[in-house]
């Protein structure tokens, strides 16, 4: 019957209504006089047809205050509100109507007798139609949603469970809190349990996912909460954060995969507003390899400190075109932005570019760092990194830019790699070429891993577990460095406006993590079980591929240890050996000769007079 009446129109289920409220309206009056005069009294005479006319007194109140308008489901105290309003109108002008008609042996307690029996009776059949209906949906939601245990009972926690109560997707069976006077209490009917109860209600309630609703906690107690939750095969999902709740912006679809950078476990340093906008704001500002991960978020950085032009630079069509359009679809006045096609090796090109946009700041993003695919190309990948760089920064100084900033690798530091060679190249040319034009401030930014960047381990995992895996690790030792991308490009944003010219500025990336535990973590808190020796019947198993040409177990950051700590306790200014340009143009000039004629062996003979830590394996 309940889902007969959930199926009709809108229309026919405000009718019904209509019809319920009429008979709730004459037996409560005739509710009214049986309570005051203690037996069952039936109106006769004018008191019956003032008492069967009532609807009509009651119905128009009863649209006007917007009663028929109200979903029954989702019917809160603002409701009742109108409806005690409305009720009261009533009441007031049928007990007038009474009056003026001048009724003999009209008591005139009816009329309060009868308000508070309207009002309990429309209010409690729309509370009782939302409870038959929410139970519905809870049965229905029990046999078909999943169900999910909700950490944290503050605000957030609350939100969300009247939020889930209402998804066809997600059915909230417990809360987990840490604070133990919370335990054992309920919001919504949902009963708060403690930490260590987590266990049994997975059991018991075949819970597939954990929603943190923790907005306010610390990246530090966040990581805490993430890592008690890794045993436990569920999906764990986080709630958005503090602000984006306050703009009512929470919905299911907020509900996001737990962030890794939770995972690092520290706190992203505030930036230095000052430092961001000093090189960038009123400037023309140029970006090459614009398309990439740090490219692509160094324009979205770049725009918001209000520029007079950015310019996009790629070889690459399609990437440009996407950030093209993303930029341009943000729609910020005051702001020229240029996408420009061309290589960075193509001296007449980017001295054409810089002079036509008369650029001042260069942000150089621009390389091929896939390790694996430069070493099976290496001439390629020394052509575009190390004299690509060189060529940009001598059309940049011939055009009067003023600040070049390079983005550098740990990769650079003791090379094994082509690609971390050609960087370390690159940054030498930097240096070499700051001494020789002292009218552009050359200067590298040096950092490791970036989360989510498209040569990062981290979409290739995500992938592999959505597939069902392996998932492949190289070596259970390897470790590395990482860092959001947005955090890391704010980071070279301010050390580059920090450069006096030739330095090389290190990001602190904190403590590094073993790739292995990464892949654990990630394989966890997707709700699924590792497979090996000692389970055999989990879901991902973790395959060692063993370290490819040029890898090695572990970054470093600093050639030689030495470093000086800057205003900001991220940044570092390495102090490194540098090569005067006298030195390093004539083997740079045989470098390209070997690049272009392919002759790999000559080529790293020359790579290691300028780097002799290059381990090349």
């Amino acid at each position: 019957m309940l889902d007969i009446l959930i199926n009709l129109s809108r229309v026919r289920k405000q009718l019904i209504l209509l019809f319920v409220d009429s008979v709730i309206i004459v037996s409560a009056l005739v509710a009214s006089f049986s309570l005051r005069l203690g037996g069952l009294y039936l109106p006769e005479g004018e008191l019956f047809w003032l008492a069967l006319g009532a609807p009509i007194i009651a119905i128009p109140i009863f649209v006007r205050f917007g009663l028929y308008r109200a979903i029954i489901r989702y019917i809160g105290f603002r409701a009742l509100w109108a409806i005690t309003q409305a009720v009261t109108l009533y009441a007031l002008l049928w007990g007038l109507i009474v009056f003026m008609v001048s009724v003999d042996g009209m008591p005139r307690s009816v009329i309060v007798i009868n308000w508070f029996l309207v009002i309990a009776a429309i209010g409690g059949s729309r509370m009782l139609g939302r409870w038959l209906l929410l139970e519905s949906e809870d049965r229905k939601n029990s046999q078909e949603c999943r169900n999910v245990v909700i950490y944290g009972a503050g605000s957030a926690g609350r939100q969300l469970s009247i939020a889930l109560r209402q998804s066809p997707e997600y059915n909230p069976v417990a809360f987990i809190d840490d604070n133990p006077e919370l335990h054992r209490q309920s919001i919504n009917g949902i009963i708060i349990s403690s930490r260590a109860e987590l266990g049994r209600l997975i059991k018991k309630n075949n819970v597939t996912e954990v929603l943190l609703a923790t907005p306010s906690l610390s990246r530090e107690q966040r990581r805490e909460i993430i890592n008690y939750l890794e045993p436990y095969p569920v999906l764990v999902r986080a709630l958005p954060s503090v602000s984006e709740l306050a703009q009512g912006k929470v919905k299911i679809n907020d509900l996001l995969e737990i962030n890794l950078r939770d995972l690092l476990g520290r706190e992203p340093v505030k930036p230095n507003t000052e430092l961001l906008s000093l090189s960038i704001s009123k400037k023309v500002v140029l970006v090459t390899g614009a398309g990439g991960s740090i490219g692509s978020e160094l324009c979205r950085q770049i725009v918001r400190q209000k520029p007079k032009k950015l310019i996009l630079f790629d070889i690459s069509e399609s990437s440009l075109y996407l950030i093209e359009q993303e930029l341009v679809g943000l729609s910020i006045p005051g702001i020229e932005v240029f996408a420009v096609i061309g290589s960075v090796a193509d001296k007449t090109r980017m001295s054409s570019i810089f002079k036509a946009y008369g650029v001042q700041t260069v942000y150089h993003a621009a390389a091929y760092k896939h390790v694996t695919l430069v070493e099976s190309n290496a001439s390629q990948g020394v052509l575009n990194n190390s004299l690509g760089t060189t060529v940009a920064a001598q059309a940049a100084a011939s055009s009067n830019v003023e600040t070049f900033v390079l983005i550098s690798t740990d990769k650079a530091v003791r090379p094994t790699s082509v690609m971390g060679a050609s960087k370390r190249i690159a940054e030498l040319a930097l240096q070499a070429l700051n001494q020789e034009y002292p009218g552009t401030r050359f200067t590298m930014v040096r950092f490791g891993n970036v989360l989510d960047s498209s040569g990062s381990v981290i979409p290739l995992f995500k992938k592999q577990i959505k597939a069902g895996g392996p998932v492949t690790v190289t070596h259970i030792d390897v470790v590395r460095y990482f860092m959001t991308i947005p955090e890391a490009v704010e980071l070279v944003i301010q050390a580059g406006a920090m450069a006096e010219g030739g330095e090389v500025f290190v990001l602190d990336m904190g403590e590094p993590i073993r790739i292995y535990d990464l892949a654990i973590k990630m394989i966890q808190l997707s709700g699924l079980v590792v497979r090996d020796k000692d389970n055999t019947e989990g879901d991902i198993e973790i395959q060692y591929t063993g370290l490819k040409p040029g890898e090695k177990l572990y970054e470093e950051l600093l050639v030689d240890g030495s470093f000086i700590t800057t205003d900001n306790q991220l940044i570092m200014r390495a102090e490194e050996e540098m090569i005067n340009w006298d030195k390093l143009e004539p083997i740079l000039d045989q470098i390209k000769e070997a690049a272009i004629d392919s002759e790999t062996d000559k080529m790293f003979e020359l790579i290691k007079q300028l780097v002799p830590q290059f381990n090349h394996s």
